[in-house]
């Protein structure tokens, strides 16, 4: 006891002081961002982007089409940066980008085909995120994370969330190991054919309201593995989703800010 009193006093308090206070880091990756004057839509990124993330879209403020990214597919590669002979391409270190609305976080319009639900009753494709929910998870929320078919890259991530320093238990927040002890439930992976079932189950178990929170480009999009044959394309087929975390993987902080913001702490 006498040692471990002993290393406490010597390290003090190594848990970060986000998001009180930003993350400043050049080892962070983000979002990548466009300089549009030394762009000359030569469409080498669009060519080289491995989940089709970027896409010439309308600009309203320059009145024509410009590349642009969507966010939700993005897995912040490098490989356009790399790859443009202007340099007109750069990653930021910007990792507060979850947003509520996955087309929030596109550039192009988003089509949904209505055979893609496979059959969900509408009630559970209705959003769920209402004030009373805010009001009921506001002190506290209790967490069941769920990997739906990821390649455990965004769930060494949501691992770290409960070490010393990210310590998510300061706000309240706290991982169960049963559905039916949850409040949110925070889903990996593009939902492959073999865990569809058992994460609707799992929704299913959990207690109303709820949320769901995906996490990675996989979950947002289906990522790298978009349009595979054993692949959903995302949470949003199968499940109602309050919150989209895009990254591939989002780094800690940047789950902590998805987290707060569906339980509207953000």
């Amino acid at each position: 006891m006498h040692n471990i009193l002993k290393k406490m006093f010597q390290h003090g308090t190594v848990t970060v002081d986000y998001p009180n206070k930003p993350i400043k880091s050049s080892f962070i990756t983000g979002s990548p961002q466009f300089d549009y004057n030394k762009c000359k839509k030569c469409m080498a990124c669009t060519s080289i982007c491995p989940t089709g993330a970027i896409v010439f879209a309308d600009n309203d403020r320059e009145k024509t089409r410009l590349p642009a990214v969507n966010l939700d597919e993005c897995i912040f590669c490098r490989f356009c940066e790399e790859n443009c002979p202007q340099g007109a391409i750069c990653l930021t270190n910007r990792f507060e980008l979850a947003q509520k609305s996955r087309e929030a976080l596109r550039s192009s319009p988003l089509y949904i085909q209505e055979d893609e639900v496979n059959g969900l009753e509408y009630e559970l494709l209705g959003k769920q995120l209402k004030e009373k929910v805010y009001s009921r998870f506001g002190k506290s929320l209790h967490i069941r994370e769920v990997d739906a078919g990821s390649c455990n890259g965004c769930d060494y991530e949501i691992n770290a969330l409960g070490s010393p320093y990210n310590d998510i238990e300061r706000f309240g927040i706290h991982f169960v190991a049963s559905p039916r002890h949850a409040d949110m439930l925070l889903v990996t992976g593009c939902v492959s054919r073999n865990m569809e079932e058992a994460l609707i189950k799992t929704y299913n178990a959990a207690p109303s309201p709820k949320l769901v929170v995906a996490v990675g480009a996989c979950a947002c999009s289906g990522g790298i593995f978009k349009n595979s044959y054993a692949g959903k394309n995302g949470v949003d087929r199968v499940l109602p989703v309050d919150v989209y975390i895009p990254g591939c993987p989002p780094r800690p902080q940047a789950i902590i800010y998805g987290i707060l913001k569906a339980i509207g702490r953000m």
